[in-house]
């Protein structure tokens, strides 16, 4: 073996999925893609295609990991004709068994068989259990959903060597979980994750016309009905003069109607949807919004309002237990229903926009998560010496 670290196995499954879909990187997507540029060089790739499950030698892996790392355009020709390959895998030239393998993406850790394979293999389980929304509110997702990610968690909690969260909330709803199942919680890594560093030149709202910012997949638990009800408000108090509302996100399989308020005469010349924008172009809308507007039901980290956070912008969001922890006690946190209140706030920001001072100050009181920071807990955490002495797992998987 060439490398003189530790390898890992890493899980790629959900970014082979996305960048065959072309789908725009969700907040699992980006925390999976922080994972590979950190591993790249030490990881093998492990990759599951209906039911078949592959560990790619050193080669294959760097292939693949280049793929996944270009622009997605050219990626099935590319991968269609790379599956031959991971198929006919054999098996690397390196010792699995005791090998860390890291899933952090949710993908099929629901399914006995995986762990069946994990067994076989003689590995250490990682996995990242994002949040527990589904299971907590599961009026907020599609009933298949929470059906997976009941299947998800408990498993997890019954055959992870260890388990990573993101925050202190989602530890808490964790463990209170795992002692409602009557079991026992395996070992948490809490790790916060990072945003992206958005370089804004000379971000000066107060100048062009005034607008307001929401970023994030169009679904229910996102709360966009409140936003197009408060603009109705807005139009009819402040008529010409109400500020624009751009709402950046790609449509999710609940978006169902939310859009339509889009359409009415009303708000029509107030509101638009940009499904895509590039990560400068999102960096911009950032820098200049009077505030980033954060109404969503339930979050389990939150990475637009860190990086609204880190470059000053104002942020308006729901009073939750995630966005007092992340937030830091920066953002402005108000019930996710007072739609009063929430109007208030965003003519207050209308009116008077917050300096360019004062924004730094803002930015200097929000002590941003870190990937160094996140890496450095994980490594730590999965050193050798702080894990089980020897794989230990039930044979049968019995449900």
């Amino acid at each position: 073996m060439r490398d003189t670290v530790r390898p890992v196995l890493l899980d790629v499954t959900r970014l082979i999925r996305r960048s065959w879909s072309g789908r725009r990187s969700t907040g699992i997507d980006r925390v999976s893609y922080a994972y590979l540029d950190h591993f790249r060089h030490r990881a093998l790739a492990v990759v599951q295609l209906r039911g078949v499950i592959r560990v790619l030698d050193h080669a294959l892996s760097e292939q693949l990991f280049e793929m996944l790392l270009a622009p997605s355009a050219g990626f099935r020709t590319k991968f269609t004709a790379f599956v031959p390959r991971i198929l006919l895998a054999g098996r690397p030239a390196v010792d699995l068994e005791g090998l860390t393998y890291l899933n952090v993406s949710h993908t099929d850790f629901d399914m006995h068989a995986h762990w069946k394979w994990i067994a076989r293999k003689g590995l250490r389980p990682v996995v990242f259990v994002h949040d527990l929304i589904p299971i907590r509110d599961p009026q907020l997702s599609r009933p298949f959903a929470v059906a997976r990610h009941l299947g998800r968690v408990r498993a997890a909690l019954r055959y992870a060597e260890q388990i990573v969260v993101s925050s202190n909330q989602v530890a808490i709803d964790l463990r209170a979980y795992a002692t409602q199942q009557g079991v026992e919680c395996p070992p948490l890594i809490v790790a916060p994750i990072a945003g992206e560093a958005f370089e804004v030149p000379d971000p000066t709202p107060v100048q062009g016309d005034p607008f307001f910012l929401c970023v994030g997949t169009i679904e229910p638990r996102k709360n966009h009905a409140l936003l197009f009800d408060i603009w109705r408000d807005l139009v009819a108090r402040l008529a010409e003069q109400t500020p624009r509302l751009i709402v950046v996100g790609q449509k999710g399989p609940m978006t169902g109607d939310i859009l339509a308020p889009l359409n009415a005469p009303e708000i029509a010349p107030h509101a638009e949807l940009r499904e895509a924008c590039t990560d400068r172009e999102l960096g911009n809308l950032m820098g200049g919004a009077r505030a980033l507007l954060f109404p969503s039901l339930a979050e389990g980290f939150g990475l637009p309002l860190v990086e609204a956070l880190q470059l000053g912008t104002p942020v308006i969001a729901s009073d939750t237990p995630i966005f007092h922890e992340v937030g830091q006690g920066v953002p402005k946190l108000l019930c996710s229903s007072d739609r009063q209140a929430w109007a208030e706030a965003i003519i207050a920001h209308t009116r008077y926009p917050v300096s360019k001072a004062e924004r730094a100050a803002n930015a200097a009181r929000f002590d941003a998560p870190r990937w160094s920071d996140h890496f450095d807990a994980l490594e730590n955490a999965i050193a050798p010496s702080r894990l089980k002495t020897g794989p230990q797992y039930e044979t049968s998987f019995a449900a």
